[in-house]
């Protein structure tokens, strides 16, 4: 079997959903009320949910922007939000469980949830922020639930389910040599009509993705990811890897702790505090924010102490 790719063509995407819809059938998965519960909280968005998350591992984007050229003062820029499907994942890289791995067949990038361990590092290695996590019958932490290319469905000779119920064709699937070829088509089509910064996005980036798209305005208007890298956490990887001994093994576990959980839920607008140095220190960056008396909002020993491998251990001293 040749490797296989996704084309997603965001020219003929209507954003009707129904791709969503049909992720949440073949996997068994809630709908929930997409944090729309309250009738008030409603945004003027059509987006729903806000992201991907432990039980929706596919959305549809509407990203609004200026269009000086269309009659219209505002445009929308459908997107398409899920696993890319990388051909240098830096998650499969970093997991310690093996709980990611490569489908050598098709390159889609699959996971098995029993193997997880519930470290989040997947989450800070992926560029797209794409691993989320939800409760396994079992187990006491989240574990990783993301799309995972319906490989099932592809051994069997079918196509991905969100791609058997797009209407317009915005979504077609093949070899990915193939559509490649049918996505520089359509994009040469839409720069002869004027749209100037439509372009192929997948060819190259990490490697190469299987989720190949035609991005009509171009990749920030699509609300794409330009020129995507690997996290500073799978370089630490590289490095410490192939090396055998305690000291490697606990500063990797550091900062690798340290640095899944600035991508966690709690990462937006937070400091911590080193009491060592008297330095305040921005929890995304790691930039010095005042250095002297005064103590951010969460002490480093805090800090620390929310990883969720070292929460479990802490738990375990108790026992």
């Amino acid at each position: 079997m040749t490797e296989k790719a996704m084309l997603f063509d965001t020219a003929r995407c209507t954003a009707c959903k129904g791709c969503q819809v049909a992720c949440k059938c073949w996997n068994n998965l809630p709908s929930g009320d997409g944090g729309c519960a309250d009738s008030m909280d409603f945004k003027g968005v059509y987006q729903n949910p806000a992201d991907i998350n432990g039980t929706t591992r596919l959305i549809m984007t509407f990203n609004e922007f200026e269009a000086p050229e269309s009659q219209k003062r505002m445009g929308w820029a459908f997107g398409r939000r899920s696993c890319q499907h990388c051909t240098d994942a830096g998650c499969v890289q970093i997991c310690p469980a093996g709980a990611l791995f490569r489908d050598e067949e098709t390159g889609m990038i699959t996971h098995d949830a029993n193997k997880c361990v519930g470290c989040q590092y997947c989450s800070t290695a992926c560029p797209y922020d794409v691993p989320r996590y939800d409760k396994l019958a079992g187990r006491p932490d989240p574990v990783i639930n993301k799309c995972y290319g319906c490989v099932d469905r592809i051994h069997n000779g079918m196509a991905p389910a969100c791609v058997t119920t797009c209407q317009p064709g915005a979504l077609q699937f093949g070899d990915r040599d193939e559509m490649i070829r049918l996505a520089h088509e359509a994009v040469d089509r839409l720069q002869a009509k004027g749209f100037t910064d439509a372009c192929v996005y997948g060819e190259e980036e990490m490697g190469g993705l299987h989720v190949i798209q035609v991005l009509k305005y171009g990749i920030e208007d699509h609300g794409q990811v330009a020129n995507p890298k690997k996290s500073v956490l799978n370089t630490v990887h590289d490095y410490t890897a192939p090396v055998v001994g305690g000291i490697a093994g606990l500063v990797f576990l550091g900062l690798a702790g340290m640095t899944a959980l600035s991508a966690g839920a709690e990462k937006h607008d937070q400091v911590i505090y080193n009491p060592e140095t008297t330095d305040t220190l921005d929890m995304n960056t790691g930039a010095v924010l005042k250095h002297g008396d005064g103590q951010g909002t969460k002490s480093f020993k805090q800090y620390m102490s929310q990883v969720p491998i070292f929460k479990k251990w802490g738990e375990d001293d108790h026992e």
